[in-house]
């Protein structure tokens, strides 16, 4: 398959469903060999299965992004099957509990933290090693509205997705010399398993959450995927430390 995306190795955590799974199969349709991974082995494979479908050059590679020594693997499970890594979609993320600061639990804290912070960080570190090793790279952090706002629910994941775009101006500014390029996504309220899951879609929430939208609708996951294809493409080439806004003029009110 040929696209904007031709012959490059992309890797994409949290792609067995979602923003994920519609970010794999888009870097798919426009040429690239996908690594999917995600701690949910059925949904990874069937991703995988989507993608070979259209046509696409896929594996999937369990990890759990919160553990150094699965993402290491992960990486080294890359290069081992395709040679290299030149494009990385850091995606993987939970929400997080709704309770406020005062009432929020210590385990929960951690393992949001964990999962949505510590995993970027963890993802970006060796697929930093590899890319500086091979000269080069693009790679694109999942950060969300709430990474940039304040809000009055869910104090793990505020804090997580603004650790996250903190993290992306950093790691833009430390490599920009060494030809990697890190930016982040910051999704408005999009239509996945997870929003749906955690009951934010439930009986009045969402036409609640609509109005927040100026757009007057929720995001697809695909809308999301075509902004982090663009963002790993050499059409944004001169694009990084970015915090891109993809949210139906959420944050611009």
């Amino acid at each position: 398959m040929s696209g904007i995306l031709s012959d490059k190795v992309s890797l994409i955590t949290g792609a067995g469903s979602g923003i994920g799974r519609a970010s794999a199969i888009a870097f798919a349709r426009e040429g690239a060999q996908v690594v999917v991974s995600d701690i949910d082995a059925e949904g990874g494979e069937e991703t995988v299965s989507r993608i070979s479908e259209i046509g696409g050059q896929a594996i999937f590679v369990p990890a759990d992004v919160s553990r150094a020594a699965d993402v290491e693997a992960l990486v080294q499970s890359t290069v081992q099957q395709y040679g290299r890594l030149d494009c990385a979609f850091n995606n993987a993320g939970v929400s997080g509990g709704q309770d406020l600061i005062h009432e929020y639990s210590e385990d929960d804290w951690d393992r949001v933290i964990d999962i949505n912070l510590k995993g970027v960080w963890l993802c970006l570190k060796y697929e930093i090693i590899q890319m500086l090793e091979q000269g080069g790279g693009s790679i694109v952090n999942t950060a969300s509205i709430m990474g940039l706002v304040g809000g009055s629910r869910s104090p793990s994941y505020g804090a997580s997705k603004h650790g996250v775009v903190g993290l992306t101006r950093n790691a833009a500014v430390q490599y920009a010399q060494s030809g990697i390029r890190v930016n982040a996504v910051c999704p408005g309220y999009i239509r996945t398993p997870m929003t749906e899951q955690g009951a934010l879609l439930g009986p009045g929430n969402e036409e609640r959450i609509i109005a927040r939208h100026p757009i007057g609708r929720l995001g697809a996951p695909e809308e999301i995927a075509e902004t982090v294809v663009w963002l790993c493409s050499d059409a944004a080439s001169f694009v990084t430390g970015h915090a891109m806004t993809v949210d139906g003029g959420y944050v611009a009110q």
